[in-house]
């Protein structure tokens, strides 16, 4: 395995992009927080879905592609301006990776920056607390902008109602019932027989004909969002 540049990814993360539109990795993160309990849902594979939805959001910006060996590599001078991302771009393009090994460099150090955008948006709130009533600490609560209500909606019209996604949620939807909690948001989204087929057709790329307007971006994107699950759902749940 290839490491990745030494302090390249805590360094950019949260210093570019921060007033952008949020990364596909941001709203997993946003996704798979729980406001009743201020926890993140599947924290044991956390890091590696984490880095599937920025390989996706790559592969998405047209970052990136795939190599006849399944291998992914980047776009000759097609450098995404975002900092959360940028660092996966530089790692890759010194050389192809496979997507497993690629998930395990990128991964570990995606949360707290991801995490700090989210608090810095608004989208959830830290708050201070104590712990036995003496020791100062913090708390996370959700946040004052809604999104995580509108993400919810979207993923729920797809997985639940059938709507055909746009290439985003469809990642998105794949992405998270492959961390394995969607079983944590029911009953928002019902835990059934008909969502379980519907989210394991998402993992397996099965988007729809407008899931994406160009045809090469909808198959590197699926490659790699399907390669990312592979990797994640062999992970121990522990």
């Amino acid at each position: 395995m290839s490491d990745p540049p030494a302090g390249s990814f805590d360094d950019q993360a949260g210093t570019v992009g921060r007033s952008g539109a949020p990364t596909l990795a941001e709203d997993l993160l946003l996704l798979l927080f729980q406001p009743r309990s201020g926890t993140i849902a599947g924290e044991n594979t956390l890091f590696y879905v984490l880095a599937g939805a920025v390989l996706a959001d790559l592969a998405l910006g047209d970052h990136l592609t795939t190599t006849a060996r399944g291998r992914v590599g980047t776009v000759e001078d097609r450098a995404p301006s975002d900092g959360l991302l940028r660092p996966a771009w530089d790692y890759l393009s010194e050389k192809p990776q496979g997507v497993q090994t690629a998930l395990a460099a990128i991964g570990p150090a995606l949360r707290e920056p991801m995490l700090a955008r989210l608090i810095a948006r608004g989208d959830i709130d830290q708050v201070p607390r104590k712990v036995l009533g003496l020791f100062p600490s913090t708390a996370l609560r959700e946040g004052r902008t809604e999104r995580r209500a509108r993400l919810l909606a979207n993923v729920r019209r797809v997985l639940v109602e059938g709507a055909e996604p746009q290439t985003r949620v469809a990642a998105l939807a794949a992405l998270l019932s492959a961390s394995g909690t969607l079983p944590q948001f029911h009953p928002g989204i019902p835990w059934t027989s008909s969502v379980i087929t519907r989210a394991k057709d998402l993992e397996r790329g099965e988007w729809g004909a407008n899931a994406a307007a160009e045809a090469v971006t909808r198959t590197v994107t699926a490659t790699v969002v399907n390669s990312a699950i592979v990797a994640i759902t062999v992970l121990p749940r522990g």
